[in-house]
């Protein structure tokens, strides 16, 4: 029976890991700053109605703010995204970045890149993978919706060389990336049976709403996907999360540094458990507030 629901569990989890992004908290974090742990599902949700019906994927924007009185007026907001969603979410993503003084976002290219309006052209397979999924949902892609020619839009994230170094450094390789998935994939099924199969894909790849069954069944993917990663950071943390959120955080630093106090880390959602975690140990900060934006319709249709 594990084996056959090992190829949906496995696919499903890497197109959510290619649309989401994913996240870390260290075990060993002392009990406030480990909590963090227990947010990581503050990030992400499913919200249903009464009948415990599916309604949206939802993602936050949570409010960070100094412990002390020693930077008054600083206010950091995680604003966790998932790579392809409906027009109006970021829509309304759009009209919140003009609320900030800088914003910073993830994406790994060169210095200096430049992203127009609509996104460009994009060759890499995991830009393709992504189109091919934003399709398949009938949903947008956030590089073309998302307005980054914004003069406060604040390039966050590694270099492809320093990517690819870190790797290197880290006897890491997307083989490895593939067999921890493989791994683990395997225990998350074993440790949660009732979660999305291969006859759920199946069903929902011939249903005549294809789109909303796929959502649904990725969604439950999504709010589904601690054992992911941890086996994807492993015990020293991996270059995908740990070392691009340390990049992104410098940036942080030199932006407070600069006078900033309004600020936006714009990055995929399983990111934030470990930048939450960061802000918490590193900066001093403390979450005080979220708000939740609907980022994928999953309503029957009338």
């Amino acid at each position: 029976m594990l084996r056959s629901r090992f190829p949906a569990v496995f696919t499903l989890t890497l197109f959510a890991l290619l649309i989401q992004g994913v996240g870390f908290v260290r075990a060993e974090d002392p009990p406030e700053k480990a909590k963090a742990k227990a947010d990581s599902k503050r990030y992400l949700r499913i919200s249903r109605d009464e009948k415990k019906q599916p309604l949206a994927l939802e993602t936050s924007v949570v409010r960070f703010v100094p412990r002390g009185n020693d930077r008054p007026g600083l206010q950091v907001d995680l604003v966790s995204a998932v790579h392809v969603g409906e027009k109006a979410y970021y829509d309304a993503l759009n009209k919140r970045f003009d609320e900030y003084d800088v914003v910073l976002f993830e994406l790994v290219a060169p210095t200096g890149t430049k992203i127009p309006k609509g996104g460009g052209q994009r060759r890499s397979l995991v830009s393709t993978i992504q189109t091919g999924m934003k399709d398949m949902l009938d949903l947008e892609f956030q590089l073309e919706c998302i307005d980054y020619t914004k003069k406060h839009f604040v390039h966050a994230d590694l270099t492809p060389d320093e990517f690819a170094k870190s790797m290197e450094n880290k006897g890491e390789s997307f083989w490895t990336i593939f067999m921890r998935l493989m791994t683990a994939s395997m225990a998350q099924q074993a440790s949660n049976p009732g979660q999305s199969t291969d006859l759920d894909l199946l069903m929902a790849l011939f249903d005549r709403d294809r789109s909303l069954k796929l959502k649904r069944v990725m969604a439950d993917q999504f709010t589904n996907m601690d054992i992911m990663m941890n086996a994807l950071n492993g015990p020293d943390g991996s270059t995908l999360i740990t070392e691009r959120n340390k990049a992104a955080l410098a940036v942080l630093e030199k932006e407070i540094e600069a006078g900033r106090k309004k600020i936006a880390i714009f990055y995929g959602g399983g990111h934030m458990a470990d930048m939450q975690s960061r802000l918490i140990k590193e900066f001093d900060l403390k979450p005080t507030s979220e708000q939740w934006f609907e980022a994928w319709n999953l309503r029957a249709k009338k």
